[in-house]
């Protein structure tokens, strides 16, 4: 009885607090899309206020009493992952000091603004000071959660990778990055002719076939909404789970495939067990996963050649003569290797080269070994080692990311996690979904959503991520099936 009571009084509490982490996304979300640009300096210190409270509330000693008197031998796998995340986000939490977690959201809050203007005025210098204040701040943050043998970064990657270190992921990109500059080589020593298009895209139009791609994707709206933002992103849970896209009317690819990136996070919301609201468990595995559920989307479904057949009947439909006669100069179109500035613009072999572009840089920074002065410098010089062009201006750059204005130190690196969970998500479901192929073609893909809403969604966070990929496909992840992907589709 004194366990399932300490066990109740525990998630009655974190249910709370969740509520509170919610109502904080909903600002930031609010914050994205709607808000006047003059209520920046108030909301900063809503957010502020908010993260106070929630951090005194995680740091509570109740937190750490209550798991200790619940017998983990009495629980289901759901319960000892609620206990298991408590503890990890108190004991996370408790070395972070009240102001410190203050100050970092009221300066995330007040950076994002910043660099909307920056990066739409060209203008690094004005952004330069509010990334000094938030890096030293993560860096502090970095400082207090070090533990013996990890570096300060890895302290921040927890946030996003629970179980990650950086010096496993040096490993893994280090056997990806020659690879894909292997492929890179093979498939631009051989340019093939790709026809362009041959009209401007209205918003309007974009965002009418925003909305069929929700449909055909499953995207449920009575449970979520689409809006226009400066940089695309997915926010909320489960029965409110909103996402933003992109419009520019000589490229219908970024509104298209911001759209499905985003509605495979939101899918992933969506599917969580309703029972396991707004508690840990019903959270995500990691940010590697919730990635994956976005790229296997974006790319394996919404780039493959089936699809096409779906998308380009859709795409006259409503903007009549696009300039190409037929699906498979759609899918040449777009799938064209070249090196381009903007990552979320960049085609599959080039991509993962961006992540580790700002992964390295990301690292150096929070390790002090690179300064903020001179990351302008650093990035360009690395871009046009990496990708043979010398940037053009800051918003192809530096300041095309939103996520350092925001403090998300640690983050970049899942999107390539992510690509590597998806392939080997993509091979499974290849082997158990028969006619695959013919199903993406007809633009049928609620197979495809249920089969990882039973696989992926509905375990939410009770399993961790290794534990979940290994538990799905019977293996720890592995990088072959991305590469054996890569190398089949381009080559």
């Amino acid at each position: 009885m004194q366990s399932q009571n300490a066990y109740n009084n525990l998630i009655d509490y974190l249910k709370q607090t969740i509520a509170l982490n919610q109502i904080s996304g909903l600002l930031s979300w609010d914050q994205e899309t709607v808000m006047p640009k003059d209520g920046a300096g108030a909301r900063a210190e809503q957010s502020a206020t908010l993260a106070a409270i929630i951090h005194n509330r995680n740091i509570d000693p109740k937190i750490a009493e209550w798991c200790a008197k619940t017998d983990e031998a009495l629980l289901n796998d759901e319960q000892k992952a609620n206990v298991r995340e408590a503890l990890r986000t108190y004991q996370r939490a408790v070395k972070i000091p009240t102001k410190l977690a203050e100050e970092l959201a009221r300066s995330s809050a007040l950076g994002q603004g910043i660099w909307v203007k920056a990066r739409k005025d060209e203008d690094v210098a004005a952004f330069l000071p509010a990334l000094q204040n938030i890096v030293s701040l993560k860096t502090e943050e970095a400082k207090c959660l070090k533990t013996e043998g990890a570096s300060l970064y890895d302290g921040l990657l927890e946030e996003f990778e629970p179980g990650m270190s950086s010096t496993e992921l040096i490993g893994m990109f280090d056997q990806l990055r020659p690879q894909l500059i292997t492929l890179r080589g093979e498939i631009m020593a051989e340019p093939k002719p790709v026809k362009q298009f041959e009209r401007d895209f209205s918003e309007s139009k974009q965002m009418e076939l925003a909305s069929h791609l929700a449909q055909v994707f499953n995207y449920n709206l009575d449970a979520g909404r689409i809006d226009n933002s400066v940089h695309p992103f997915s926010s909320g849970y489960r029965s409110d789970s909103r996402i933003t896209t992109r419009v520019d009317v000589e490229n219908p690819f970024d509104c298209i495939y911001s759209t499905v990136h985003e509605i495979g996070h939101a899918n992933y919301e969506q599917g969580r067990a309703p029972e396991m609201d707004r508690t840990p468990a019903g959270g995500y595995a990691s940010m590697g996963i919730h990635e994956s559920q976005s790229r296997l989307l974006e790319n394996q479904i919404g780039r493959s050649r089936p699809f096409m057949e779906w998308l380009y009947p859709m795409m006259r439909e409503i903007f009549g003569n696009i300039g190409l006669d037929s699906p498979e100069e759609l899918f040449a179109l777009v799938n064209q290797v070249s090196t381009g500035f903007i990552r979320t613009e960049a085609d599959e072999i080039h991509y993962n080269l961006h992540i580790l572009l700002r992964f390295d840089l990301e690292q150096a920074l929070i390790a002090g070994d690179l300064q903020v002065d001179d990351i302008e410098a650093a990035w360009n010089d690395r871009f046009s080692a990496d990708f043979g062009l010398e940037v053009d201006k800051p918003s192809n750059g530096l300041l095309q990311d939103v996520h350092w204005s925001f403090g998300a130190f640690g983050y970049f690196p899942t999107y390539s996690l992510g690509n590597i969970y998806a392939g080997e998500l993509y091979q499974l479901m290849g082997q158990q979904i028969s006619n695959l192929d013919e199903q993406i073609a007809r633009g049928e893909l609620a197979e495809i959503l249920n089969w990882s809403r039973e696989n992926i969604h509905r375990h939410g966070n009770v399993y961790e991520a290794p534990q979940l990929m290994e538990k799905v496909c019977g293996r720890k992840p592995q990088m072959n099936a991305l590469v054996d992907y890569l190398r089949t589709k381009f080559c």
